[in-house]
């Protein structure tokens, strides 16, 4: 249905990364607690692609290192209309669902933490979105991830109904 898959060779120093939240977590042992982390991470290159990743270590640093290799294996390719969304869309995972709707020029980007996160790093502009449920950033993120890949460019849904493009926007 969709056609947004891996982007085609994006280079890989024009990613940007953004880390969107850090968890410590504490195991009990003999000698007392032992602290490991978990990072998840975005990047993209601020022109419609978007990945994002978990990296796991006992360090921070290692943790944010390991979310960014991990997040780079994830890329997307997002449909973008004048720097904003083409359609209005809802996404969805396990307890997070969002809401994203495209906005004037000029709007900026209206979204809550983790969803400003993945919306800023793919590029976008001018938004409006509303996080539901749960605001676990995990969640929030997957849930922003799958409204994006359900957004069909203008131009592929002039293709699939046979018409011309201005006849997609004003019926």
């Amino acid at each position: 249905m969709s056609t947004n898959t891996k982007p085609s060779k994006v280079n890989e120093s024009d990613l940007k990364e953004r880390v969107v939240a850090i968890n410590r977590v504490a195991k009990v042992v003999k000698g007392g607690r032992r602290f490991s982390f978990s990072a998840i991470v975005v990047v993209g290159d601020g022109n419609g692609v978007v990945g994002y990743g978990l990296g796991k270590a006992n360090e921070v640093t290692d943790a944010i290192a390991k979310g960014i290799d991990d997040a780079k294996k994830n890329l997307i390719q997002i449909p973008m209309l004048k720097h904003t969304v083409p359609h209005e869309m809802e996404g969805k995972f396990s307890g997070g669902f969002v809401l994203i709707k495209p906005a004037a020029p000029g709007t900026g980007v209206l979204a809550g933490g983790p969803m400003r996160a993945v919306l800023e790093s793919a590029g976008i502009k001018d938004v409006l979105a509303k996080s539901k449920g749960s605001s676990n950033p995990h969640n929030v993120i997957k849930a922003t991830i799958d409204a994006l890949l359900k957004m069909r460019a203008p131009h592929q849904i002039a293709f699939q109904r046979g018409v011309k493009l201005e006849k997609v926007f004003n019926g």
